[in-house]
């Protein structure tokens, strides 16, 4: 993930514990500036999850939802993962290089956790996610 990722489509893959097997996610990706600023705004639900790269921070004014939000380090590997309610303005996290937005309650079903080390793969470049509107 060292190269700077541009707006398209992919998967998310969560690892699964013990040996069982992972969870595949439907992935978003905002490379853009103007992607990464839209992100989940004026939206009433996702399907799957977003990320917005690079980003070390996120905020939940002008949300419809609440969110779960997960910092990952250049490696892909969740450094936190917090639930933030509209109206909030995420603290930045020094080591954190992209962050992953889904609705509130996902990442948990999914075994995003800190700790764990996510995969993006299945990547569609170029396909506008996140602009326009």
């Amino acid at each position: 993930m060292g190269r700077r990722r541009r707006d398209g489509v992919g998967a998310l893959v969560v690892p699964g514990r013990d040996g069982a097997e992972g969870v595949r996610v439907p992935l978003e990706i905002a490379g853009s500036y103007r992607a990464r600023a839209k992100g989940l705004l004026g939206r009433d639900s996702v399907d799957g999850a977003m990320l917005l790269t690079p980003a070390n921070s996120v905020h939940t004014f002008r949300m419809r939802m609440p969110i779960d939000v997960a910092y990952l380090d250049r490696r892909l590997t969740v450094v936190a993962v917090r639930t933030m309610r509209p109206g909030r303005l995420g603290l930045p996290r020094v080591r954190s290089r992209h962050v992953l937005e889904a609705e509130a309650g996902a990442m948990a079903g999914w075994g995003v956790r800190a700790g764990v080390r996510v995969e993006i793969v299945d990547v569609d470049v170029g396909v506008g996610v996140g602009v326009g509107g």
